[in-house]
């Protein structure tokens, strides 16, 4: 398996060259060739660098299905910069090749002007789909949703049901699941094709349709779209008003993107980034980005530090509590870090709440004892052995037991807390919970140091 994998890389990397090479030298039959054999998803990151003129060559040997597939797999940059490109007939021939959603997506980032210039062009039908499509936010169901589905109606039999999908097939984006509605047009029931084929002609397509339809009105998080498919392993969700009319579908290939683009954007939010950042990002643009969760952290490094100075005296009387000061930080950020990836998580896949988890507290603090004990015990040993001192690996016993505790109980109550609130869980928390962990954890391991300060010199 490892050996296919590493040679379908190497003829990747070598259709890649040789795309390059045949633009570089417009080389006409080659690019054709080459076209062919590769996947418009590898065209497209291949193009990522290309200027305007390599475009331009490209669009004038390419047809518009091609170019249409290589669109709707390019990234946003990309997108923008080959629409833009193109003269605004040329583009209409290419979004005939293209679904209403990813036609959505594309005009939804472009320049005004360019927009409008686009759907003043588009037929009278297409152009009210399209509006319609834009009037909703582009993180809803709405948003992501498609208009082209097959529905049919409750009252044909099967044989003029598989009429009615070769007469739409054409048209639509999905004819596996077909949609049934009745004579007021409220969505009803769905039916696998499959399901279609096996039955006898004459039947009535009451009967073999599924009438426990799981559906989303066009305002639903398109996260919480994304936790309904996977929960009931969908391939297709349909999205109805108020009134149950069918509006239109989202596919699973969609609700990929969704749980990538908000996987990403936790991780992002949890390491003080943005998920628009990448490693080509113009270092001005970082710097906007980075800049105000560094001067967050700056902020609460400096509420740690005014802790560690409040015992001054203590330290310099025992500089051993010095060395041992970042054990206690190191391990209560880990331990937050810990609990922060499980409860985000968790929480992106609708398992916990406030409301209804909050006995999580009592068993995350149980974890953190269990688990400072175990680690405390371990480093109160070498303590000990390195400054010959029992109290100190006693201090250090008690500080990691209570800096764990701190670490779980915490890295569960803030972002429980912020989607309370309806604050992105993984926006903040990780701040919150390092402060936490910093600053309670040395006030508390030098408080006991000053407690004890007499055992300790």
């Amino acid at each position: 398996m490892d050996n296919d994998v590493k040679e379908f890389e190497e003829k990747e990397i070598e259709h890649e060259k040789a795309l390059e090479v045949a633009i570089e030298k417009q080389d006409n039959e080659k690019l054709k060739d080459i076209v062919e054999q590769m996947h418009p998803i590898d065209i497209a990151i291949a193009l990522e660098d290309s200027d305007d003129e390599d475009l331009t060559y490209i669009y004038s040997k390419l047809n518009d299905e091609q170019i249409a597939e290589i669109i709707e797999q390019a990234d946003e940059e990309l997108q923008i910069k080959m629409i833009t490109l193109l003269e605004a007939s040329r583009a209409m021939g290419v979004f005939e090749y293209m679904s209403k959603d990813d036609i959505v997506d594309i005009l939804g980032i472009l320049p005004l002007n360019k927009r409008k210039e686009l759907i003043n062009l588009m037929r009278s039908g297409d152009k009210k789909i399209i509006q319609e499509l834009l009037g909703y936010d582009e993180r809803t169901a709405g948003g992501i949703m498609t208009t082209e589905y097959v529905a049919v109606s409750d009252s044909l039999t099967i044989q003029q049901t598989i009429s009615k999908i070769k007469e739409l097939a054409l048209k639509t984006e999905v004819i596996d699941t077909i949609f049934v509605v009745n004579h007021k047009k409220e969505l009803i029931g769905s039916v696998d094709l499959r399901d279609i084929l096996v039955a006898p002609y004459q039947e009535s397509l009451q009967h073999i349709m599924n009438e426990n339809i799981i559906s989303v009105t066009p305002e639903t998080d398109q996260e919480k779209v994304s936790l309904l498919v996977s929960k009931y392993d969908l391939r297709v969700i349909p999205v109805v008003n108020k009134r149950n009319s069918l509006l239109g579908i989202i596919t699973v290939d969609d609700i990929i993107d969704v749980i990538v683009e908000e996987y990403q954007e936790d991780m992002s939010h949890l390491a003080g980034t943005s998920v628009e950042e990448t490693i080509y990002s113009p270092i001005k643009d970082s710097i906007k980005m980075r800049l105000p969760w560094l001067m967050v952290n700056l902020v609460t490094a400096f509420l740690a530090s005014f802790t560690v100075s409040m015992f001054e005296g203590t330290i310099d009387k025992v500089t051993a509590l010095a060395a041992a000061m970042p054990i206690v930080a190191g391990m209560g950020g880990n331990a937050g870090s810990q609990e922060l990836s499980i409860i985000v998580r968790s929480i992106a896949l609708g398992e916990a709440s406030l409301q209804e988890n909050w006995t999580l507290i009592f068993k995350k603090a149980l974890l953190g004892i269990i688990n400072g004990a175990i680690i405390g015990l371990f480093a109160g040993i070498i303590l000990y052995f390195m400054y010959g001192n029992i109290y100190l690996g006693f201090i250090i016993f008690a500080s990691m037991i209570a800096n764990l505790v701190i670490a779980g109980v915490v890295g569960v109550l803030v972002p429980l807390t912020l989607k309370a609130f309806k604050v992105d869980p993984a926006l903040a928390s990780a701040v919150f919970v390092t402060t936490a962990t910093d600053v309670l954890g040395f006030f508390i391991f030098l408080g006991l140091a000053t407690l004890i300060i007499h055992r300790l010199v």
